[in-house]
């Protein structure tokens, strides 16, 4: 059984860890998240998710597997996620990262609803926003099939900025998806 709290700075190693297996390298190739084929290097660094840490308007979110609690429980997260409370009441859910072994069970739906019941129920926000890279089709499938939809928005990649990987290619942009709570 897994357990949810708020991260904090204890976790920020664990944290770009899984992260970044989740999206880059050989070890997120065991999951369907992927990003090895896009992008090369980091998804995220410790200067970035400590500012997501520091966001009066953010939470970030870790599932922790209960039966490693305890000294060193930083160390089993298994999945995370960052929420973001934006001023027109819609909120952002980005940083969704789950462990390449434990993908495809369900847990990322789990998680999913727990970012959506966070952002209706207790931010009373009316939509939940994502960005998904545009060549990722099955992840923007993924998120179709839970009732997210393409608003016909683009944000740029950030090219030249390596706190964000290293781009194979040069046509990367990311769809904005939106859902109604």
């Amino acid at each position: 059984m897994l357990l949810s709290r708020q991260a904090t700075e204890n976790d920020i190693d664990p944290l770009v860890a899984l992260v970044t297996s989740a999206y880059r390298g050989d070890a997120s190739r065991e999951g369907w998240t992927t990003e090895a084929h896009l992008l090369e290097g980091q998804r995220i660094d410790a200067d970035l998710l400590t500012a997501d840490l520091d966001n009066p308007h953010g939470l970030v979110l870790v599932w922790v597997d209960q039966e490693a609690t305890g000294e060193g429980a930083a160390d089993a997260i298994v999945a995370c996620c960052n929420l973001v409370r934006k001023p027109d009441g819609v909120a952002y859910f980005g940083m969704f990262a789950v462990s390449p072994g434990r993908q495809g069970a369900g847990l990322g739906k789990q998680i999913l609803a727990e970012a959506e019941r966070v952002a209706r129920e207790e931010w009373s926000a009316s939509a939940l926003e994502i960005t998904v890279l545009e060549p990722r089709s099955e992840l923007l499938a993924f998120y179709d099939r839970r009732g997210f939809t393409a608003t016909g928005s683009f944000v740029p990649f950030p090219y030249g900025d390596p706190r964000f990987g290293e781009p194979l290619r040069d046509d990367l942009r990311m769809v904005v998806m939106r859902k109604a709570l």
